[in-house]
Order: structure tokens, then C-alpha cells, then sequence
């Protein structure tokens, strides 16, 4: 894999006609160690935001040592790269086949469920355990979070007890777990989440050793600009620690994005305008499948020898392919003079993009490229002045 000092310098050298994935190595370590060093308790990586083997390494390299995984692929990916990993299977409806080759072919002992049938299925599949570590999941809000994860999985609290009262009666060690959704924007949402573990287990009067606040720890995107991870570690401990649960009961933590997203952004070349529209060679059903179907507003940056003295305006983006739907609505905020031929860096799109392109229409994935420069936003540079340094692009509307 090649490497290179700059998008803008990859850009002016190169002309690359298919778009480019740059890859900031660096920031996924800095993420990484953030994690490791300053949430106090256990950071597990979920998986499906971004399953580059290189970047799995990259994590466990700087202290990450548990991931969530949501599939049995996702369980063979990671134990073929890292064999030494604790694997995590935290999707609450599993196949039982995959319940029992995770358990005997791959070591996996903890599984997250939400419902009485999914915990007698996990003890059939591995034969009645008793190494068990099982993690009642409770649907919590996501009102606070860009993209819900509320409908679909967890136990209302008020129908908690029973679920939590049997599978304390099987498991080696009883956890809780909620998801808030993702790109949570305030710290208040873990907190709020809490008290409906806290009522859970009033109600059910059960002893629990795992606490799980699951994902949702944000990134900067336009627009989107959170609060700094350490007040949501600060308020997630605080809430931990007023929680009846023993001294020796650990806390855990899902990120999945917070940890990815900064590792990718996407180079493409704008290869036709019409009006406010620029047509792009990648799109919907590549790396940007978030910002077609949920509207999602990524950085954008124009890669320019001559920096360009226009006014930024708003833009959409139309992908490669035949689709109609293949339509990025933005809005983007670029230079007015923008044209055929320009380069375009698109950020943050290391946590799902990657994970999300297809090869429709025969538009497949370029180069892939280690880069040395910074990305375009992050959370994770100390001094606020080389914040803004780097988060210069994230444009505030």
C-alpha cells in the first residue's frame, strides 16, 4: 500500500481517475489509546462500523482487546486475526448455529439477548455452559442520538424482571446493556439510560457484574459538533458508580464509530456540473451509502493547487451509476467556481462507509492509500487551538 504526505498533494500528483480511500492509520491508534487511557472501565470495538482487518490490528495494537461482533463472520474475521481477542457477541438474535460455533469453535462466552427465546436458544447451543457471561439488553431512548436504534431490539424495563431473574439463574455473569443510538449528542442520554438500568434492576432484584452503555460515542460532521468524549465518560462514571450493583462489577463500553471514523476519508473527482449539482465518481453505493439514504452531511473539501477565493456554496452530489437514487443531497459546502476535473476530499468516512460500499453497476473501490496528514475533524487532539486547526473544513450552517 502506498503512503503520501497530503490528500492535496495525492491529488495534484497523481490525477487519480477512480476515487481514492486515504487512510490515517495515526488517528485510529490516537482514538484508540483516547479510549483505552480515559473511559474507566473496559472499551470493546463494534465491529461493524468499519471490519478493515488493517484497522482491527491497528486497534488491538494500541490497547483495544475486546470487540463486539454482530455476526458469525464477523466472529471468523476477527478470530483469524487476532486469535488472542475477546470476542463479543452482542447481537440479541442470533442463529443457534452461530450461538454454537462462536462458543465451541471460537471461545466466545459473552452474548447479549431480549428475550426469553433467545436466552433458552443460547443455552441450547452451547449445551447448558456454565462459563457464561449473558447481557440483557433494555430499550432505551435515542431521542438524543442523529440516528435511532429504539425499535428494533431490547426489553422494556417494565418487562425486564423475569428476563433478568432466569438468566441470572444460567449465567456465570449477568450483564445489562442498551444501545442510545448513534451519534449520541449529549452526554445526558447515557445518563438518562442509566436510570432504566437502575429500575431494572430495583425491579428484578438481581446481582449484576457487567454494565454495558453500549455505542453511540460521536464524531464531527457538519453541523453535528458534540460535546467533548470526557464529559460522556464523566457522566456514564458517575451514573456507574451510584448504580446498586457490587464493587467488583465491571463497566463496558461499545464505540464503534468514535474509534473508525476518522480513520478513512474518500477522494473523488467531480466529472460533471449542472447548476448546483456535481456529478461524482463514487456515491450512494459506495462509500457514501449514509449521506444518500439518511441525509448524513460529511466534510467536503475542495483540493486545489491555487486555493480558490470563491464563496462557499451548497451543493448536492450525484454518484457514478445509472440509479436516480444515486444522490448525495448535502447540503455541501464548496467553492462557487467548482468544476469538471476538480478533486474533491470527503471526511469522516471511516466508520460505516467503508463497511457499506457495494460493486453496483461495476463501480468498485480504487487505491487505497496511507496518508500522513491529519483528518479532516476530530475529537481527539488535546489543544483546542490544533482542534480548529484541523476541524477547519466542518462547515457551521
Amino acid at each position: 500500500m502506498h503512503k503520501h504526505h497530503s490528500a492535496l498533494g495525492l491529488a495534484t500528483a497523481l490525477r487519480p481517475v477512480q476515487p481514492v480511500t486515504l487512510l490515517r492509520p495515526h488517528a485510529a491508534a490516537r482514538a484508540a489509546r483516547f479510549f483505552v487511557e480515559k473511559f474507566q472501565g473496559r472499551s470493546m470495538y463494534a465491529v461493524k462500523a468499519n471490519p478493515s482487518p488493517e484497522l482491527i490490528r491497528i486497534l488491538w495494537d494500541n490497547g483495544i482487546t475486546h470487540y463486539d461482533v454482530a455476526s458469525i463472520a464477523e466472529v471468523r474475521l476477527v478470530a483469524s486475526i487476532l486469535p488472542q481477542a475477546t470476542l463479543c457477541f452482542m447481537h440479541p438474535v442470533k442463529a443457534e448455529e452461530a450461538i454454537a460455533e462462536a462458543y465451541f469453535d471460537h471461545g466466545v462466552r459473552t452474548f447479549s439477548l431480549d428475550s426469553i427465546e433467545e436466552l433458552d436458544k443460547i443455552c441450547r447451543a452451547t449445551n447448558d455452559a456454565t462459563d457464561l457471561t449473558l447481557c440483557v439488553r433494555l430499550r432505551v431512548s435515542s431521542e438524543m442520538s442523529k440516528l435511532s436504534l429504539a425499535s428494533k431490539f431490547g426489553v422494556d424495563v417494565n418487562e425486564a424482571r423475569e428476563l433478568l431473574f432466569r438468566t441470572r439463574q444460567v449465567a456465570d455473569a449477568l450483564g445489562i446493556c442498551f444501545h442510545v443510538g448513534s451519534q449520541a449528542m449529549s452526554p445526558s442520554a447515557y445518563v438518562q439510560a442509566m436510570e432504566r438500568v437502575r429500575a431494572a434492576i430495583v425491579s428484578a432484584s438481581v446481582t449484576v457484574d457487567v454494565i454495558d452503555v453500549g455505542g453511540g460515542f460521536p464524531s464531527v460532521y457538519p453541523g453535528m459538533e458534540p460535546p467533548a468524549l470526557e464529559a460522556y465518560f464523566g457522566a456514564i462514571h458517575d451514573a456507574f458508580e451510584s448504580l446498586p450493583v457490587s464493587y467488583s462489577s465491571e463497566l463496558w463500553c461499545e464505540p464503534g464509530r468514535a474509534l473508525s471514523a476518522e480513520y478513512a476519508s474518500l477522494l473523488v473527482r467531480v466529472e460533471r456540473r449542472r447548476g448546483d449539482e456535481l456529478y461524482i465518481n463514487d456515491g450512494a453505493y459506495g462509500a457514501l451509502f449514509d449521506a444518500a439514504h439518511i441525509g448524513w452531511r460529511f466534510p467536503v473539501k475542495l483540493l486545489r493547487d491555487e486555493p480558490s477565493r470563491a464563496r462557499n456554496v451548497a451543493f448536492s452530489f450525484y454518484g457514478p451509476t445509472c440509479d436516480d437514487m444515486d444522490r448525495m443531497a448535502g447540503p455541501f459546502m464548496l467553492p462557487a467556481d467548482i468544476d469538471a476535473g476538480d478533486y474533491i476530499e470527503i471526511g469522516m468516512l471511516g466508520a460505516y462507509g467503508c463497511a457499506m460500499r457495494t460493486g453496483f453497476n461495476g463501480f468498485t473501490a480504487g487505491e487505497r492509500v496511507i496518508m500522513e496528514d491529519e483528518p479532516m475533524a476530530t475529537l481527539y487532539v488535546a489543544d483546542d487551538e490544533a482542534r480548529e486547526a484541523v476541524s477547519s473544513n466542518v462547515i457551521k450552517l
